[in-house]
């Protein structure tokens, strides 16, 4: 990205890409915004080719995660985007305000994909718990991916974004990372 050897743009339409083609088998997308996520990666082009040509070497002060793709777990708030932890319960909330790690990943110049899918609530350790549906492993479609988090993880085992977060409190990422 930094060299203008790929662009933020294309990274993103192959990641957006993979997960929309992937998702019917795998269900680890609760939500995609295709249209935030171009234009986020647009904005981070203009800066990265600004920087480029700027002769006092402005790369050097790049945000780190300048036009990388990354996906959220259904429990970190987006402003404006669904929120449901996986929950039925949740079903049409729009979050009034970015969740703290939204902010941090907006500053560092992170493209947010989405949202991942979860157990309910995160209340549980293999994602086959949400009012969504089951997430599977993306190396064996019969198996679970492990959770709470197993929506963000299987996001990254099937290549649909380098960096997915998610939480865990009793497991719900070292379960995931061990399967």
């Amino acid at each position: 990205l930094r060299t203008g050897e790929t662009s933020s743009r294309e990274l993103t339409e192959v990641h957006l890409a993979a997960a929309e083609r992937d998702n019917r088998a795998l269900n680890a997308w609760l939500s995609i915004d295709r249209e935030r996520a171009l234009a986020e990666a647009d904005a981070a082009d203009a800066r990265l080719a600004a920087s480029r040509s700027d002769p006092d070497h402005a790369l050097d002060r790049l945000k780190p995660l300048l036009g990388i793709p990354v996906a959220l777990k259904d429990l970190v708030s987006v402003a404006g985007g669904q929120c449901t932890a996986g929950s039925r319960i949740l079903e049409g909330y729009r979050a009034p305000y970015d969740a703290h790690i939204t902010e941090r990943l907006r500053d560092a110049g992170a493209v947010i994909l989405g949202k991942t899918n979860m157990d309910e609530f995160a209340m549980g350790s293999s994602t086959e718990h949400s009012a969504y549906g089951p997430t599977a492993n993306p190396w064996a479609l019969d198996r679970v991916p492990g959770g709470s988090s197993g929506g963000s993880a299987a996001s990254v085992a099937a290549y649909h974004v380098p960096l997915s977060i998610g939480t865990d409190t009793g497991g719900s990422i070292r379960q995931p990372a061990a399967l």
